[in-house]
């Protein structure tokens, strides 16, 4: 589903990621993980189409889409930062996607209903996005990133500054929900226990 080959990116005089490859199976989710400034998030934003490489190839699905623009790409993301909507209400944050696909108005409503069941959300479809918890706001921003059903989905540290027993409860959740959509996931984190329970596999970015 995913293959990424030879991926080079210089900042300058500075190589950040150095013909760097990997590949993914259909369903499988993979944790990234290495150092600060090891080049995880670098490579997630090549893989989006948000950094174009300075060598290499990027393939989904079997499609070479090195040069394809990053909303063309069937990826999902999921920031730190969540990156929630403020002016809209859980519903229409995770119907954004959905929307720009021009989806029907009751297909979008079906599946905000069951993202929100998936994520264990139910009947949050009004909320007001600044009356959300710290791990319910992730629980949506996971939600939003689904509902497209796209080919891969990246997270950046997707559970980072959450307190130790919400963190460890979301990661056991998040891993069942990848499952359960069969998606294509890849995870940046730094933290073991947090790939442990989240993953099929672990590489570190220094061993692709």
């Amino acid at each position: 589903m995913l293959d990424v080959r030879e991926v080079t990116v210089r900042f300058g005089e500075r190589t950040v990621l150095d013909r760097v490859s990997l590949s993914m199976d259909r369903g499988e989710v993979v944790a990234l993980l290495g150092p600060s400034g090891s080049g995880k998030t670098t490579l997630l934003r090549v893989i989006a189409g948000l950094l174009r490489p300075d060598a290499g190839t990027v393939r989904i699905g079997g499609r070479d889409v090195t040069e394809v623009a990053a909303h063309r790409r069937q990826v999902g993301l999921v920031f730190q930062d969540d990156q929630l909507f403020p002016h809209h209400d859980v519903a229409g944050n995770i119907a954004f996607g959905l929307r720009i696909a021009k989806w029907p108005r009751d297909e979008q409503r079906a599946r905000v209903t069951e993202l929100l069941e998936l994520v264990g959300l139910p009947g949050f479809e009004h909320r007001r996005i600044e009356a959300l918890s710290g791990g319910e706001a992730r629980r949506v921003a996971l939600a939003r990133s689904l509902a497209p059903r796209p080919a891969v989905l990246l997270l950046d540290e997707p559970l980072s500054g959450l307190d130790p027993e919400l963190h460890d409860r979301l990661a056991a959740d998040l891993g069942a929900v990848l499952r359960a959509t069969g998606t294509t996931a890849l995870m940046v984190t730094h933290d073991r226990g947090e790939a442990a329970l989240v993953a099929d596999r672990a590489v570190h970015l220094g061993e692709l």
